[in-house]
């Protein structure tokens, strides 16, 4: 069986050829044909050595933790649940060992508290850029097929669900019902299902990020009723001018420059959202004491977030299908580029469009 791996000592990225296929080997297990692996920037990251552990006795990681799969054999505990021919998306992160973690205890390993989990195509345990994975039933969420190809966004959409409930948690605080206007700021794949994300919550969106317009994201952001701006010609305080002030605000892109800029025109309340990963060269100058003024008097809310648990997946799915019908075609559009496993160095190395898949 193949497989696309990193060996982090030898930096180089190749295919595995003889990639052991996994076998059914527990009742509550379940057999999958990898149907398509999207890439992302932490692909990236690990391809250029920056982190990534392979599992334990290997010299190489398969990487890959974005995935849509079929199901084609399931152990005889869950095979009512999960059917040849279904769908289903595995989780990324595995609860840790340590019997003293609570977050992992209640399987809420997206908040382990000793560092300790297992991350697919991540952190010491394989990925799904290969043909087949087995997985246990309680780290896959079914997919209606309806959702089709689309579902191979549901994980990056779990990265802004996780955000907003948390989001909405914090914003219960308050008696009373925001404007419920919102900036995101980045316009890659994790940015435009936020964006989609808030638009189903009635929010008024201004997407925030690099590029002029138009440009194949600005178009996306247009045609689901939000508004695109660059940070090229548009500054921070015009943004609020025009869209704000803002009572949401969700990073994505790991800029921090960006992201600082816009914390600075939050509203009254209002909650910024840091999902972005920055690269690791050096920081940025910003006014810290204008943000920390603001912050304290305008009653502000700065929250950081990673990962996704089983509750950001369900709601995942769900506002995909919602999608799918409010604004049909447009998750299509999302996936600019797909390739086959023996070229998967091609995405993720040099990137192209909005969202690359590889199709083991």
């Amino acid at each position: 069986m193949r497989a696309a791996a990193v060996f982090p000592v030898e930096r180089r990225l190749a295919v595995v050829n003889d990639f052991p296929e996994p076998q059914i080997r527990r009742p509550n297990e379940v057999k999958l044909r990898i149907l398509a692996v999207g890439v992302c920037g932490t692909d990236r990251e690990i391809a250029s050595f920056v982190y990534g552990t392979p599992p334990e006795g290997f010299n190489y990681l398969v990487l890959g933790h974005e995935a849509l799969g079929q199901v084609v054999e399931a152990g005889p505990a869950v095979c009512e649940r999960f059917r040849a021919g279904d769908l289903a998306i595995p989780l990324v992160r595995l609860p840790c060992p340590d019997v003293t973690c609570a977050p992992c205890a209640v399987n809420r390993q997206d908040h382990c508290e000793t560092g300790k989990y297992r991350e697919h195509g991540i952190m010491r345990l394989h990925g799904f850029m290969t043909e087949f994975m087995v997985l246990d039933a309680g780290y896959l969420t079914p997919v209606p097929k309806a959702l089709g190809n689309d579902a191979v966004l549901v994980e990056p959409m779990t990265i802004a669900e996780k955000a907003f409930i948390q989001a909405e948690h914090i914003a219960s605080r308050l008696p009373w019902k925001s404007q419920r206007r919102a900036a995101v700021v980045g316009a890659g794949p994790v940015g435009l299902l936020g964006a989609m994300a808030l638009r189903l919550r009635g929010y008024d969106v201004a997407v925030y990020s690099l590029d002029l317009a138009p440009n194949p994201a600005s178009r996306i952001v247009e045609s689901v009723g939000g508004r695109y701006f660059s940070t090229r010609n548009t500054s921070a305080e015009q943004l609020a001018s025009e869209a704000g002030p803002f009572d949401l605000a969700y990073e994505a892109a790991g800029a921090p420059t960006a992201a600082f800029e816009v914390l600075k025109s939050m509203g009254p309340n209002g909650i910024f959202v840091l999902t972005g990963v920055p690269s690791r060269h050096g920081g940025v100058e910003f006014d810290t004491h204008g943000v920390m003024l603001n912050m304290v008097m305008k009653n502000q809310c700065l929250l950081g977030t990673v990962n996704a648990g089983r509750d950001a997946f369900n709601l995942a799915v769900e506002d995909l299908a919602k999608i799918q019908t409010r604004w049909p075609g447009v998750l299509g559009e999302m996936v600019t580029g797909r390739f086959p496993l023996e070229d998967f160095a091609s995405p993720v190395l040099t990137p192209k469009g909005i969202k690359n898949v590889v199709i083991p």
